[in-house]
C-alpha cells in the first residue's frame, strides 16, 4: 500500500496549476542522452543478492551513486519500467521509471552518500515512492524538496493491539466490521465527527498528539509509542495557508480514500518471540487493528503551495535539477524554512488524525464487546510515518553529521539502544509497521545497526504498486475483487466499491518479497506477520 503521492489534479482545487510541474508536462533535461536498455544496464551492477548500485553517469550531474534493494523476484518490475522507457522515442513526457528518479535525486545539491531505493520502490512525483535521500545540514547548498516527502505529508501506519483472540472475534466479526465502519468517517470528502473549531485546528497543528492528549482523545502511553513522540517541535501553523486549513478543518479524524484503511488483523506468525512480547503480542491468533492514513487535504495543499514558492526560489538561486518535479529550495532559505515549518504542522495534523481514529476504534470495540478499551488492552504498539523529512544525526565518512533525511514511501527503522526510540523498545529496535495489500498479510519489523549505516535508518513501507491506478481500474472488476475477499473470509466495508480495483492485490508487488529483501539485506528484521479478517476502506 504505497503512500499516496499523487500530483494535484487540475491545480489541487483552485491552486495555480500552471506553476506546479505536471507529470504529463514533464520537462526532462536528462533527455540529452537517449540510450538502449543494454546501455542503461551498463550503469547498474548487482553488488549483493539484495542490492544494485547505480553508477554516476546514469543521469547527468549525479553527485553520489544510487542504490536500490531488490531480490531476484522483484528486480523484473524495476527493469521492465526501464526497458519500456528505453523504447520511447523521446525522454520527454509521461512518468520516469523509478530507477531514473533515484538517479535524478542523486544529482540534487548537498546529497550525502547515496540516493536509495527500497524494495517497494516505484515511480512517483519527482522522487520515486520508496526513495530515501539525506542532505548535509552543514552544506549551504543543501536543499529540501517537497517531492521527497510526497503530497500526503506524514501518511503513516499505526498498530493497536488487543487481548482478544480470533475465537473471541469470529462470532461478532461482521458486527465489529460494521461498528468500525460506522465510527470512522471514510471516503473522499468524508467529514470528521469529533467537534473541531478553527482554534482547535490551530492548536492541533502546533501541538500534534499533545492536543489529542489534552482533549482526551489519546492515552499518555500513545505518545510514547509514536515516531517523534507524535509532535514535530518546529511546526508553525502560520506557514500553513488558509486554503490548506479550510480543507483540513472538516477532515480531522477521517480515514479518506485511496490506499488508506482500517484493518482488523490477527497474528499469523511470530518470528521473534522476545520482540513480540515486548510489543505485547504473546500468541498466534491475537487480534490487532492497523490504521493507515495521513494529513488529508491539508497536507496536499501544503505541498502544492510550497512547490509554487520553490519554483521561484530555484530561479532566484539558480538551482538546476534534472526534473521540474524535483522543485526544491536551499534548506536555510526563507522558502526552505517555510516548507519545513508548514510540513511539520501538517505532520502534527496527521498524528492527531490517527489519534482521533484510534479513539473511535476503541469506542467501536468497546461497544461490540461491552468492555472498556482499557480492559481490552487496546494499547498502541507503534505509529510510524512513511512520508516525511526530518533532521537526524548519522555517521558519514566517520563523522557524525546533522542530515535532513527525506523518506518518501519509506519508514524510519532505528536500531536497538537509539536514544530516540521508547524505553520499551531499547533492546529490540524501533518497531516498523509494514502494511500489505488489501487481503494480504502485513508485517512488523524492527530496525538494525546495519540499516542505520546503509540506509540512514530506513526500510520499506508497504508492497509498492506494480500497476498504475488507471491500469488497475481497466484490468480488474470490482465485483471479482470483492468476491475473492469474501472467499478468503475477509469482511469488507467500503465507501466507494468501484475504486476497490485500485487496491486489489494484483495492483501491488508481493509484500512478503519486499519484507524478505529488507530482512536478507539486514536493514530491518522480521518480527511478526499479521493477516486481515476485516477491512474498512474509503
Amino acid at each position: 500500500r504505497a503512500a499516496a503521492s499523487r500530483p494535484p489534479r487540475g491545480g489541487a482545487r483552485g491552486s495555480p496549476a500552471a506553476t506546479v510541474p505536471s507529470p504529463r508536462r514533464r520537462c526532462a533535461t536528462m533527455a540529452d542522452v537517449k540510450r538502449l536498455f543494454n546501455e542503461e544496464m551498463g550503469f547498474c551492477s548487482r553488488e549483493t543478492s539484495t542490492m544494485y548500485e547505480i553508477k554516476p553517469g546514469f543521469v547527468q550531474g549525479m553527485n553520489v551513486p544510487g542504490r536500490f534493494y531488490v531480490n531476484e523476484a522483484l528486480e523484473r518490475l524495476v527493469f521492465d519500467e526501464l526497458r519500456s522507457f528505453s523504447r520511447q522515442s523521446s525522454n520527454v513526457g509521461g512518468f520516469l521509471p523509478a530507477i531514473k528518479q533515484i538517479g535524478n535525486v542523486a544529482a540534487l545539491p548537498g546529497i550525502c552518500k547515496y540516493s536509495i531505493g527500497l524494495p517497494d520502490v516505484h515511480s512517483g512525483y519527482g522522487f520515486a515512492i520508496g526513495n530515501v535521500a539525506a542532505f548535509d545540514m552543514g552544506n549551504p547548498e543543501s536543499v529540501v524538496s517537497p517531492g521527497g516527502v510526497g503530497f500526503d505529508i506524514n501518511c503513516g501506519v499505526r498498530l493497536v493491539r488487543t487481548n482478544l483472540l480470533l475465537s473471541d472475534v469470529m462470532p461478532v466479526k461482521e458486527r465489529l466490521a460494521q461498528s468500525l465502519f460506522d465510527h470512522i468517517p471514510v471516503g473522499v470528502g468524508s467529514m470528521g465527527i469529533i467537534p473541531t473549531k478553527q482554534q482547535d485546528l490551530e492548536e492541533a497543528l502546533q501541538l500534534g498528539i499533545d492536543w489529542s492528549l489534552r482533549e482526551g482523545y489519546a492515552w499518555p502511553e500513545d505518545k510514547e509509542h509514536c515516531e517523534e513522540y507524535g509532535r514535530m517541535l518546529n511546526a508553525d501553523p502560520n506557514k500553513v495557508s488558509s486554503r490548506a486549513k479550510k480543507r483540513g478543518l472538516p477532515q480531522l479524524g477521517t480515514l479518506g480514500a485511496g490506499n488508506h484503511y482500517a484493518e482488523i488483523q490477527v497474528v499469523d506468525e511470530i518470528y521473534d518471540e522476545f520482540v513480540a512480547k515486548k510489543m505485547g503480542i504473546d500468541q498466534k491468533g491475537q487480534v490487532c487493528v492497523m490504521i493507515h492514513s495521513g494529513s488529508r487535504g491539508l497536507g496536499h495543499q501544503v505541498a502544492t503551495d510550497s512547490l509554487v514558492e520553490m519554483e521561484r526560489a530555484m530561479t532566484r538561486d539558480n538551482i538546476k535539477t534534472n526534473d521540474r518535479q524535483l522543485a526544491c529550495a536551499r534548506i536555510n532559505s526563507v522558502e526552505g524554512q517555510n516548507y519545513m515549518k508548514g510540513m511539520s504542522a501538517a505532520a502534527n495534523y496527521a498524528w492527531v488524525n490517527r489519534s482521533s481514529m484510534t479513539f473511535l476504534t476503541r469506542q467501536a470495540f468497546a461497544k461490540v464487546f461491552n468492555q472498556s478499551p482499557e480492559d481490552l488492552d487496546m494499547h498502541v504498539i507503534y505509529d510510524v510515518s512513511h512520508n516525511i523529512a526530518k533532521v537526524e544525526e548519522h555517521m558519514v565518512d566517520g563523522h557524525c553529521k546533522q542530515l535532513l533525511v527525506h523518506r518518501k514511501g519509506s519508514t524510519r527503522a532505528f536500531p536497538p539502544h537509539h536514544p530516540l526510540i521508547p524505553v520499551d523498545y531499547q533492546l529490540t529496535g524501533q518497531p516498523v509497521i509494514v502494511g500489505g495489500t488489501m487481503g494480504t498479510c502485513s508485517y512488523v519489523l524492527t530496525g538494525t545497526d546495519q540499516g542505520m549505516r546503509d540506509t540512514f535508518g530506513s526500510t520499506c513501507h508497504g508492497a509498492g504498486r506494480a500497476l498504475s491506478r488507471n491500469k488497475s481500474r481497466n484490468n480488474l472488476d470490482y465485483g471479482d475483487v470483492l468476491k475473492r475477499l469474501e472467499d478468503m473470509g475477509i469482511s469488507i466495508r467500503v465507501a466507494s466499491p468501484k475504486l476497490i480495483m485500485e487496491e486489489a492485490p494484483e495492483s501491488y508487488k508481493d509484500v512478503t518479497q519486499v519484507v524478505q529483501t529488507c530482512h536478507d539485506a539486514n536493514i530491518s528484521k522480521m518480527a511478526v506477520k499479521l493477516k486481515p479478517i476485516a477491512v474498512v476502506k474509503g
